[in-house]
């Protein structure tokens, strides 16, 4: 059995590049914002999210909160890869660590 992995990205070539780095061994899909991530994380329950933080609309940490930080599978935040700072749109909730 492979490791479901769900890469949420608003960029193609970012999701594209996580996917060719990705083993064999993990079955990866993709997201292209944060409202497709949370009907698929919902409806496809995968193991890992590897997540952006920065999109537009719904960040990444809009995206836990909207699933519920009890309902997430474990995830990685990518961070912002600009040299602007990144502020997100909300604090981050409390339970996330």
């Amino acid at each position: 059995m492979s490791l479901r992995v769900l890469i949420v990205d608003d960029e193609p070539l970012a999701r594209e590049g996580i996917k060719m780095l990705l083993d064999s061994g993990f079955a990866g899909n993709g997201s292209r914002n944060g409202r497709e991530a949370v009907a698929r994380i919902r409806a496809e329950k995968p193991d890992l999210v590897l997540l952006d933080v920065q999109m537009p609309r719904m960040d990444g940490f809009a995206v836990i909160e909207a699933v519920g930080a009890d309902h997430m599978p474990a995830v990685i935040l990518s961070p912002p890869t600009t040299a602007t700072p990144f502020a997100p749109s909300r604090p981050a909730p409390s339970t996330i660590c």
